[in-house]
C-alpha cells in the first residue's frame, strides 16, 4: 500500500468516525529535518565539538594538506 493510499484510507476512517483528518504526507517533513539538525548540533556542543561548519572545516584541512604535499 502506498503512502497516498494509506492517507486516503485514514482520512476516510476519520471522516466516518467524526474525527479530524490526519495531516497529509509530507506536511511536517521540514520540521522533522530541522529538529534532527538541531539535535545533532546540540549533541556536538555537549561533546565539545563545533556545532556548525564541521564538514567545511574538515574539507579545508584535507585540501590544505593535499595542496602542501603537491607543492
Amino acid at each position: 500500500m502506498s503512502i497516498t493510499q494509506q492517507y486516503l484510507l485514514d482520512a476516510y476512517r476519520a471522516r466516518s468516525r467524526g474525527e479530524p483528518a490526519p495531516p497529509a504526507p509530507g506536511t511536517y517533513d521540514f520540521q522533522a529535518v530541522r529538529e534532527w539538525r538541531d539535535e545533532r548540533r546540540f549533541r556536538a556542543v555537549l561533546a565539545g565539538r563545533p556545532a556548525r561548519g564541521r564538514i567545511r572545516d574538515a574539507l579545508g584541512r584535507w585540501l590544505g594538506a593535499r595542496r602542501r604535499r603537491l607543492t
